[in-house]
């Protein structure tokens, strides 16, 4: 069947979400009547000349309507039950589009499907007018978009913190192969789903001196006196949870300069320097990630960083006072979660709030902190955890810089006393790092000020333990504690794969919306071959759409029938997509030495952006371009092979791309992943995971079974022996069948005729310090590739441990993570999902 035929399947009545009674009557007039007064008195538009965004608006408004009601009904019962709240500060929330997530939480997909339709518009087609919410980067971000989805889902009072970025990290374009940035503008039209709040304001200082001024007898309060101001503004997004039984709040903070145009300036002429000012401020949230390379960019990134946490903290004890009246009992009325480094610099500021403005002594002060705020590590790359010049923080934030050094004495005090003439020890544990200019080291101050630090992943808390906390564990064993990720099946099963849904829904019964345990149904139907044919025609229809989009982007014709491999996140050498695009190159290579054995048909799909300053990275994505650009123009590999990079990776995109997933690659190097959440996504979707023994792979492999799961290589604790004993990278080279000629044809430039030595700088490193292992890792991955190929030719065999995938993977739902979190560190009740 060619794609062209499948293109018009793939709007069936299997494919899409089933029409309910709620789709129904009455509610789907008042729905469409909503609509049309939405497009007259918020739009102002005429039915007749609205363009598909008017009518995306339309609908948004009255979606957003629907929640409002529920948004105030929950905020008035958080404040009279007093109920304890949760807020989760994070620097990225990825939420991607929002109107299908709305509907669906609130049972109004079909109804609005059905409004929407009797007024001659697909809603589907108002789905891609709306922009991404270009808030996050990848696993992190996507992270704390799932867990908002699940507080609200569990009923816990709880608001996410973050900045309202105008631009977000950039948007990707591949030009020649090379990744371009450009400005990811998606607030250009506007966004339905916030409400700005100017009354909702806070002053956030940097810089200025500090006065130490006299109280009585030999007490002195320091008081700071900021040589600049930024306002803080707010924004806020209802999160509705699922079935609509309870909204929970993004608030976003937008920064506004406290005089944003200086007259005396402008009117002598000077137009451009009377702005300068708003423009400072305003960087601030300009985008997500500014590139830190230069020490302007860096002071950007760490006033952004202090920027959003004062004003959280602000926002938070201000709600808290009026509440519950005293800052004291903070720690019983309020959670504070840090995700990631990125916030840590909380632990100084509600040092200052309680110290300075609230006249707290030091020691309780240090208490409220530590029972108030805690701590979720996502890296083991000691590099990542971020430090700060010690200069800069003096300079930017003075009083903190003060907080920061007696926290830092106090500490070291106590250590001193317990484990004497421990120098290294001393050295580890202390917030500041002494060697290679002095730093203030972020992840240690996050973890003093915490009463609880969790990784999220089994390995990776352990792995923590020994590496970069190793230290901090021998001080503080009970902090520690794992929460492994999940993910919200309501965004990535249910909206993502609405085929896949109905078919479980039909399997295991309607329960299994609400009970994602009840998954478990599946497992002992998993050889059933009238399930697996309609697993299978499921999945061909999502690659049909997912071939369609790459031949309307690319301009490449895939085969559906052939096994999708896709490896989506972000471009990193550890997450090593250059093992991937290597064995490419070596089934490239055999394939045309031997077309006439029984290949797997495969297509090689790669999406992810690199950082900015990242030139590693980026190369890493030009030979995959250039590989691409050979292996498809070539007749003699025909419809065996076709490699893809799918430019701007987005929430949206892999909407896309994950239902289609027929192999999920997982392939960093053991003991680097923290997690994954993408893995979690895939194998929900039925696709069969081939990776290292590390992350949530561990936890993956014991839910699915060793036989269902395609895992290589080096495990971590081997990673980190080879490595102390060193990397024999001419061996692993020499002894290979393939790496050898790969190497060299990459090296001497046959992907890149017209700059033979483009690749040079990634041939020497993997020839020369491959820290990520690539060369040791590259014969057991080719390996476990062919065996994917022998269970992708046995097809029954492939369907059941697809089946078996999606069916043990209930556990994953961020659901559970959730109330691992309200249980075990916030102390706040749940309710159970009807």
């Amino acid at each position: 069947m060619s794609l062209e035929v499948e293109d018009k399947m793939l709007d069936t009545p299997e494919t899409q979400a089933r029409p309910t009674s709620a789709a129904q009557g009455d509610e789907v007039a008042k729905f469409r009547a909503a609509v049309i007064s939405k497009l007259t008195y918020a739009v102002g538009k005429n039915p007749a000349a609205a363009s598909d965004r008017d009518w995306f608006l339309a609908t948004a408004f009255a979606t957003r309507d629907r929640i409002v009601d529920r948004w105030i009904t929950s905020t008035r019962q958080t404040y009279s039950e007093g109920r304890k709240r949760v807020y989760y500060l994070s620097l990225e929330f990825l939420i991607g589009r929002l109107l299908f997530d709305a509907l669906t939480n609130i049972e109004m997909l079909e109804t609005a499907r059905s409004a929407l339709g009797d007024l001659g518009v697909d809603l589907d087609r108002l789905r891609q007018v709306e922009p991404d919410a270009a808030l996050g980067n990848g696993g992190l971000g996507r992270l704390a978009a799932c867990f908002m989805d699940s507080m609200a889902t569990l009923s816990i009072a709880a608001y996410g913190y973050g900045i309202r970025y105008e631009n977000g990290l950039f948007r990707q374009m591949i030009k020649n192969g090379w990744q371009q940035e450009y400005p990811e503008d998606w607030l250009s039209f506007g966004n339905p789903w916030e409400f700005e709040r100017p009354e909702v304001y806070y002053d956030i200082g940097f810089g200025g001196s500090v006065e130490a001024i006299a109280i009585g007898g030999d007490r002195k309060k320091q008081v700071w006196h900021p040589a600049e101001t930024v306002e803080a503004v707010a924004y806020d997004t209802p999160i509705v949870g699922w079935r609509g039984q309870h909204v929970n709040t993004l608030r976003l903070w937008s920064a506004r300069a406290a005089d944003p145009i200086r007259l005396d300036a402008f009117n002598q002429g000077d137009h451009v320097g009377a702005l300068v000012n708003q423009v400072k401020a305003e960087a601030i949230s300009k985008v997500l990630y500014p590139s830190d390379a230069t020490p302007a960019g860096q002071e950007l990134r760490l006033r952004q960083e202090y920027f959003f946490t004062a004003a959280s903290l602000h926002d938070l004890i201000r709600r808290h006072v009026d509440s519950f009246g005293d800052v004291r009992s903070l720690p019983d009325k309020v959670a504070i979660q840090l995700n990631d480094t990125h916030p840590a610099i909380a632990v100084a500021e509600l040092m200052r709030v309680l110290v300075d403005e609230s006249d707290i002594e030091w020691d309780e002060a240090f208490d409220i902190t530590v029972r108030t705020i805690s701590y979720t590590n996502h890296t083991l790359l000691p590099e990542a955890l971020e430090t700060w010049p010690v200069p800069l923080m003096e300079r930017v934030l003075p009083r903190h810089m003060q907080i920061i050094y007696q926290l830092n004495a106090k500490h070291l005090e106590k250590v001193r006393a317990a484990f004497p003439g421990d120098d290294a020890l001393l050295g580890s544990v202390s917030l500041i790092q002494e060697d290679h200019g002095r730093r203030v080291r972020m992840g240690n101050l996050a973890f003093l000020g915490s009463h609880s630090v969790n990784g999220v992943a089994a390995l990776h808390s352990e792995l923590m333990k020994t590496t970069v906390f190793k230290d901090f564990y021998r001080l503080f064993p009970e902090r520690m504690n794992n929460k492994t990720n999940g993910i919200t099946f309501r965004r990535w099963l249910y909206q993502a794969n609405p085929g896949l849904t109905n078919l479980l829904v039909d399997t295991c019964g309607p329960g299994v919306l609400d009970d994602a345990s009840q998954l478990t149904k599946l497992e002992a139907m998993a050889g059933d071959s009238a399930l697996q044919d309609r697993f299978m025609a499921m999945r061909r229809q999502n690659k049909v759409a997912l071939a369609r989009l790459i031949r309307d982007r690319l301009d490449i014709k895939v085969n559906p029938g052939a096994l999708f491999d896709v490896q989506i996140k972000r471009i990193h050498e550890y997450k090593r997509q250059l093992l991937n695009v290597l064995e490419t190159i070596a089934l490239y290579d055999a394939m045309r030495a031997n077309p006439a054995k029984n290949w797997a048909p495969r297509v090689k799909i790669f999406s992810g952006k690199a950082a900015a300053s990242y030139q590693m990275a980026k190369l890493i994505i030009k030979l995959a371009n250039d590989v691409a650009r050979v292996v498809n123009d070539d007749p003699t590999v025909r419809e065996l092979l076709k490699v893809v990079f799918l430019p701007n990776y987005n929430v949206s995109l892999a909407e896309v791309v994950i239902p289609a997933a027929d192999l999920s690659e997982q392939i960093s190097t053991a003991g680097m992943e923290a997690s994954g959440t993408g893995n979690m996504k895939m194998a929900l979707n039925g696709a069969l995971t081939i990776g290292t023994l590390d992350g949530a792979n561990v936890e993956i492999k014991d839910q699915v079974g060793d036989d269902n799961i395609f895992i290589f290589g080096l495990t971590a604790d081997e990673v980190e022996q080879r490595r102390i004993a060193g990397v024999d990278e001419t061996g692993s080279i020499r002894n290979s069948q393939h790496l050898g000629e790969v190497l060299d044809a990459v090296g001497s430039g046959v992907f890149s005729p017209d700059e033979p030595d483009r690749f040079r700088p990634l041939v020497d490193a993997l020839r020369h310090h491959d820290y990520f292992l690539v060369t040791t890792d590259f014969d057991a991955y080719w390996d476990a590739q062919r065996k994917v190929d022998a269970r992708w030719n046995d097809r029954r065999a492939w369907w059941q441990s697809s089946i078996i995938n999606t069916a043990n993977m209930g556990w994953f739902s961020s659901d559970r993570t959730i109330s691992e979190y309200a249980k075990d560190i916030w102390n706040v009740p749940v309710r159970t999902i009807r």
